[in-house]
């Protein structure tokens, strides 16, 4: 007598004939399972938290004490840490996010993901998901750090609108996550340089520092394809109203409107690229098993 069974694997004429409650189910399962290791992995490996934390913190001090020898407004010692707390997102985009499906790639699991009955994209929303946790509690306390140590004092008057824009935010930047794990799964080796290639490029050109506007042409630019420029100027303005930040830059409700076209033009991308990439692999064999 069999105490144990191994569970039975859905043939794939079987799992495309399960019903839409089924197929959630199993996506729902899929996100789970790939937020869960990076869930964990925030109380078995300690350090990696506190290093996460205090070398981001060092570069925003290092900007803070700039302006103060320059005895720049007070509001530009207030637009580094949040700037500082922003920067957590931005990286769990590039690198947990971008890369993830080449690194998934090169240690050979990738094969798994276009065999099992389940949506690539609960995958990278599960990846997101877990990635968030961390980047959250990492930006937390570099905004509450940074606000105590630097006394740091913010005139918030539209909560609602704030977090808005900070959710916006955040879907859109996962969702143009989702579209690079797309493009540097089929650039392949690449993908590490790319990484590198736009992560302090986007520190200048979404402001991260100081003011957007002050890049004139170059900020209009970036506040029309940049989720995080968009984001990180609309939260600026929210969080310190009426000064330097309001100037030469759309108001906080036009910039809320871009970050919902940018979240739906992000989204339906990435879905797009992702069902193209698994027809790939799926019908021509490729990705997986030939090339880079």
């Amino acid at each position: 007598m069999t105490i144990f069974a191994r569970p039975r694997t859905a043939s794939p004429m079987e799992a495309a004939r399960w019903s839409p409650r089924r197929q959630l189910a199993t996506n729902l399962r899929s996100v789970f399972g790939r937020a869960y290791p990076r869930l964990i992995g925030l109380a078995r490996e300690p350090s990696w938290t506190f290093f996460e934390v205090l070398l981001p913190f060092l570069t925003t001090s290092a900007f803070v004490f700039v302006y103060r020898a320059l005895d720049a407004p007070a509001e530009y010692i207030g637009f580094v840490v949040l700037g500082g707390a922003m920067t957590a997102f931005w990286i769990n985009v590039v690198w947990m996010m971008g890369a993830q499906l080449w690194w998934e790639k090169d240690a050979g699991n990738l094969e798994l993901y276009f065999t099992t009955p389940i949506d690539l994209m609960s995958v990278l929303l599960g990846m997101a998901l877990g990635g968030l946790v961390a980047s959250c509690l990492r930006a937390g306390v570099v905004l509450l750090v940074g606000t105590v140590v630097y006394g740091v004092s913010f005139g918030v008057d539209q909560w609602v609108l704030l977090l808005a824009v900070f959710v916006l935010t955040l879907t859109a930047l996962y969702g143009f996550g989702m579209v690079l794990a797309s493009l540097f799964l089929l650039w392949g080796r690449e993908a590490f340089h790319l990484a590198q290639l736009l992560q302090e490029p986007v520190y200048f050109l979404s402001g991260l520092n100081f003011p957007v506007a002050r890049l004139g042409m170059l900020g209009a630019l970036a506040i029309s394809t940049l989720p995080l420029a968009v984001g990180l100027d609309a939260m600026r303005q929210l969080a310190f109203p009426g000064g330097v930040a309001t100037y030469g830059t759309p108001s906080p409700e036009i910039e809320a409107a871009l970050l919902v076209a940018m979240t739906c033009f992000f989204l339906l991308a990435a879905r797009f690229m992702l069902r193209t990439i698994e027809r790939m692999a799926r019908h021509e064999g490729r990705l997986t098993t030939r090339g880079d």
